[in-house]
């Protein structure tokens, strides 16, 4: 029986009007934009780029940058791409389609917690990085007990469909460390967000 890998956003949190979740998408938004390198890079990479809110925001800050996506095959987020205009194609974040340092900032914005192979998945990340990769997750015991008190996934404890990997802040710092050097760490509740470069 074949498992399928949810694609895009399971609860649109970017379009909340709910003040709280606002907030907190706030507090990522920031976190993102301290992460971010302060030399506008020319080639920009997203993996896991989902309906593409992290892509438009990252070209809005570097607007000269060339922007590209990569998801799990799915009709509807090829919709969205074209709608937004943003250039993106069907990938695994494990055998990424692009040569050897072909980006100069590669993002995997809440990605690796779908990944079966995580170890695997960064280190693709950092084949085809050149320099900076920005990295964030999900605090899984925190995310899991904010599920449950909006009544949702109750069956699984509020995991989320699709999270098959749960990391605490520190050991997803040490998880990154492990293949990249890390510069910075933010803590936008309820995420870890790293920056980090190659070695």
């Amino acid at each position: 029986m074949t498992t399928l890998v949810p694609t895009g956003n399971t609860y649109d949190k970017y379009a909340s009007a709910n003040p709280v979740e606002r907030r907190l998408m706030a507090g990522f938004f920031a976190a993102l934009d301290a992460c971010l390198p302060i030399r506008a890079p020319a080639s920009v990479l997203e993996v896991g780029v989902g309906e593409g809110e992290v892509s438009a925001r990252v070209l809005e800050r570097y607007p000269s940058a060339t922007v590209t996506g990569v998801d799990l095959p799915d009709p509807s987020l090829a919709a969205e791409w074209r709608a937004r205009g943003i250039t993106a194609l069907f990938g695994d974040i494990a055998r990424l389609p692009f040569p050897s340092g072909a980006f100069d900032l590669v993002l995997a914005i809440e990605v690796l917690e779908h990944v079966p192979d995580p170890p695997a998945g960064l280190a693709e990340l950092a084949r085809v990085s050149r320099g900076d990769l920005v990295l964030s997750v999900p605090r899984e015991r925190i995310w899991r007990a904010a599920n449950m008190a909006r009544g949702k996934y109750l069956g699984a404890l509020g995991n989320t469909p699709g999270y098959v990997q749960h990391w605490s802040r520190r050991g997803f710092v040490r998880f990154v460390a492990s293949q990249v050097d890390v510069a910075t760490v933010r803590a936008p509740f309820p995420w870890t967000m790293v920056a980090a470069r190659l070695r």
